[in-house]
């Protein structure tokens, strides 16, 4: 994908992704892999999110 095509769909992705999509909702609206949608949002100097979902803390101690 090239040219003027290319740049649209980065607007657009840009624009869904900063609107809260995830990228692999993204993948799946477009039909492209996630590896593609990453990388054309990358390349439009988006601010990637974290990962998201659970994350380790400490344990709380039990007395």
């Amino acid at each position: 994908m090239t040219g003027a095509a290319r740049d649209k769909l980065a607007a657009d992705l840009k624009k869904k992704y900063d609107s809260g999509a995830s990228i692999r909702a993204l993948a799946e609206e477009t039909g492209r892999s996630y590896g593609f949608v990453h990388r054309m949002l990358s390349e439009s100097g988006v601010t990637l999110r974290g990962r998201g979902g659970a994350t380790r803390g400490k344990k709380a101690a039990s007395a």
